[in-house]
């Protein structure tokens, strides 16, 4: 596994460090860097703080994503998953948590919110063309082209 160094920050809401949840994980996860409960209603969300500030390196960005568990058994996701952070971003990281369960969610402090991912940004040299070639197997056909 490819590791890079990445400088965190602690304020003082935080809830303890982000972790990773197992070796292999990709993601570390996010805590609720909150002092109360807070109650998210169905179908509503909420931006909740982690207490951290982060410092990618340059060619690089920052993805929030659910987790899983939360997901699962919860309804509880990521509202614009995956939520990108730029290299040039130095402000406390927040998650914007959505409810899409059947009853109110209940985060509390310190609790595991979201996952964050460090991976490798791109810049792009655009060409700009009369036509895109279509000359593929899928050419120009839909969602759902290629079967369930």
């Amino acid at each position: 596994m490819n590791e890079i160094n990445l400088n965190i920050q602690i304020l003082n809401n935080a809830k303890g460090e982000p972790e990773y949840g197992s070796i292999e994980a990709s993601g570390l996860d996010l805590k609720a860097g909150i002092d109360n409960q807070i109650i998210i209603k169905r179908n509503e969300f909420f931006v909740v703080p982690t207490g951290i500030i982060i410092e990618i390196p340059k060619g690089y960005e920052a993805q929030v994503r659910p987790r899983s568990g939360l997901a699962a058994k919860n309804g509880i996701s990521v509202l614009n998953a995956p939520g990108t952070i730029d290299s040039d971003y130095r402000g406390e990281l927040k998650v914007i948590l959505i409810n899409h369960g059947k009853q109110d969610f209940s985060v509390t402090p310190g609790m595991r919110i979201a996952q964050l991912i460090i991976a490798p940004s791109y810049k792009v040299k655009m060409n700009l063309v009369k036509e895109i070639s279509t000359n593929t197997k899928r050419g120009k056909q839909g969602f759902g082209s290629t079967g369930l």
